[in-house]
């Protein structure tokens, strides 16, 4: 990339030569680029603390969360019938399982959305 390209090539991405989901996974602030985005698996920090943004101001889209997670449970309990169907483990077997499966896919959504809303909204505010 040469050093005339300007921010725009990173659309979405201010700042940052990384993919979303692993900005999500790894919780990097879109300014910085610091692991400071989360301050739990799935609760925004307050404030960036490398270098103070505020990022719970540009978080306004939490009224999607409850479709986001209702979505996914949508699709894990269609999987979850599926592989029931088709391999008939046990009850013990599918808790053991479907169990850490819905609170990982859950998490990985939220922190997902919420990376994606916090950099779409700073984007908006760099305009």
């Amino acid at each position: 990339m040469s050093s005339d390209h300007g921010p725009s090539e990173q659309k979405g991405q201010p700042g940052l030569g990384v993919s979303l989901p692993r900005a999500a996974l790894s919780g990097l602030c879109p300014r910085c680029g610091a692991k400071t985005l989360f301050a739990a698996p799935a609760a925004l920090a307050h404030e960036c603390a490398a270098c103070g943004l505020d990022v719970l101001s540009l978080e306004r889209g939490g009224r999607f969360v409850g479709v986001i997670t209702m979505l996914l449970a949508l699709v894990l309990i269609l999987a979850a019938l599926g592989v029931d169907e088709w391999l008939r483990p046990p009850i013990w077997a599918s808790l053991l399982f479907w169990g850490p499966v819905t609170v990982g896919a859950v998490i990985f959504a939220l922190r997902f959305y919420k990376t994606m809303w916090v950099y779409h909204q700073y984007e908006e505010c760099q305009k």
